[in-house]
């Protein structure tokens, strides 16, 4: 058996991640606002052993929601609920640290990780979407390389906080009427550029130390913060040789910085079409792709690109030479990817909105049961991946046939475990728990 295994996510999409799952037959849109349903999907997760479930998010509405299932709850707020009906599963939620301040969120995760037990994760990132700035009271969003500044010192202001209660600090000795050992509670006094923040954290420590890590910006900015501060890194790519770039240039980067590679697991996503044959399940995915609606296609695609094409024969070839007259927009990331899929494939735009259709860029696959597992491995064994992200496109049965069919193929050739041999996040990922910047200053001292 090998002794490296595979690390697997559930990332929850409220109908699954085709932008066309809310029509499908299959998928449960009348339970899109009923906590129960994600208490369940949790579940049955922690019951095929992954190491967590995960919830995008972001502080604005999409402007396509006519077309589409594009809101969800607000993801902290719904991990409580699921930490109460679940008992090992991680809990990894977003935020932004551009629209949020790191003394609230402190207080939200470092609570998320005390009702959990330890099984928090937070998802950090910088908010692509323009339209969030209006709702914050700021005239436009800040540009690129400033959100990432923004959040760089965030991170140092927030893994502090964490910090402000040493791990011994809580005494709760009523014999002794002690309660805390105040001396080991600190202030964090940090005055920066964007923030003002004395401490110290109103709740103690977590019992992860901190929520786990986590990251999805694959922009050069991205890859940097990435390599400096992710412990999971979710990222998107179509090919072998993309994800292995990008696996080996992390990993690398994070040795530059004395950082131990196997501490950053690696997470790209993958959404499985499954079927006992490749005709079947090529069959379901043409389902899927006969209920795209191209007013939601075209805006999800000038959203990436800056490209409005309404109004073109979408049968003709992608008007790639537009591309390069109007450069990167939105999250850029996405927009390499796009042109990557340009320039390999030459689809037509029908042909790029069905790709993209499946995951918003995420890596799509159809196929039986042992198809995928064979990719899975091949993408785990070769350098691309620690694990993945696993994106069903529709919910509830399109994760039930990965858990049933593939997981167990999985488990067969030695790649996932049989059972869970930890209670943390951390312990599933096989992260060392963080030391206390401040008892390490203490022990300097000492």
């Amino acid at each position: 058996m090998s002794k490296r295994q595979l690390s697997l996510n559930f990332f929850i999409y409220p109908d699954g991640h085709h932008e066309a799952a809310w029509r499908h037959k299959a998928s449960a849109t009348d339970r899109i606002l009923d906590v129960t349903y994600y208490q369940e999907l949790a579940q049955r997760a922690e019951a095929h052993k992954f190491d967590a479930v995960f919830f995008a998010d972001g502080p604005a509405l999409a402007d396509n929601v006519r077309y589409a299932q594009r809101f969800r709850l607000e993801p902290i707020t719904l991990l409580a609920a699921i930490a109460s009906a679940t008992k090992r599963i991680g809990l990894i939620a977003t935020a932004s640290t551009t629209y949020t301040e790191p003394y609230n969120l402190a207080r939200l995760f470092a609570s998320l990780d005390h009702i959990s037990g330890g099984r928090a994760g937070w998802n950090i990132v910088t908010t692509s979407s323009p339209q969030a700035a209006q709702n914050f009271g700021l005239p436009e969003h800040p540009p690129h390389k400033e959100r990432y500044e923004r959040a760089r010192e965030y991170l140092d202001v927030i893994t502090r906080l964490w910090d402000s209660w040493e791990d011994d600090a809580l005494v709760n000795n009523p014999v002794s009427g002690i309660f805390a050992d105040t001396s080991k509670i600190h202030t964090i006094d940090h005055i920066g550029k964007h923030f003002r923040v004395r401490g110290p954290l109103n709740v103690s420590r977590p019992p992860q130390g901190r929520p786990v890590y986590v990251q999805a910006g694959s922009s050069e900015d991205g890859r940097a913060f990435a390599a400096r501060f992710a412990e999971a890194i979710f990222t998107a790519h179509q090919t072998l040789a993309s994800a292995q770039e990008f696996y080996a240039d992390i990993k690398g980067q994070a040795r530059a910085l004395d950082r131990s590679p196997d501490q950053i697991k690696i997470l790209p996503g993958i959404s499985p079409f499954i079927a006992s044959t490749q005709t079947e399940a090529d069959r379901l995915q043409e389902e899927f792709d006969a209920l795209i609606q191209p007013e939601f296609s075209l805006t999800q695609l000038r959203q990436m690109t800056g490209l409005d094409l309404t109004g073109f024969d979408l049968d003709s070839p992608f008007p790639r030479h537009l591309i390069d007259i109007k450069g990167a927009h939105g999250v850029a990331s996405r927009f390499k990817l796009i042109v990557d899929i340009l320039d390999r494939e030459k689809p037509t735009i029908r042909q790029l909105v069905q790709r993209l259709a499946g995951a918003r860029g995420h890596w799509v696959i159809a196929g039986p049961p042992e198809k995928i597992a064979d990719n899975i491995q091949t993408w785990f064994e070769n350098g691309a991946a620690d694990g993945f992200n696993v994106m069903p496109p529709f919910l509830p049965g399109g994760f039930d046939l990965f858990a049933e069919h593939v997981v167990p193929i999985l488990r067969k050739r030695g790649l996932f475990r049989q059972d869970y041999a930890g209670s943390t996040l951390r312990d599933h990922y096989g992260l060392s728990r963080p030391t206390n910047v401040f008892s390490l200053s203490l022990q300097a001292i000492a």
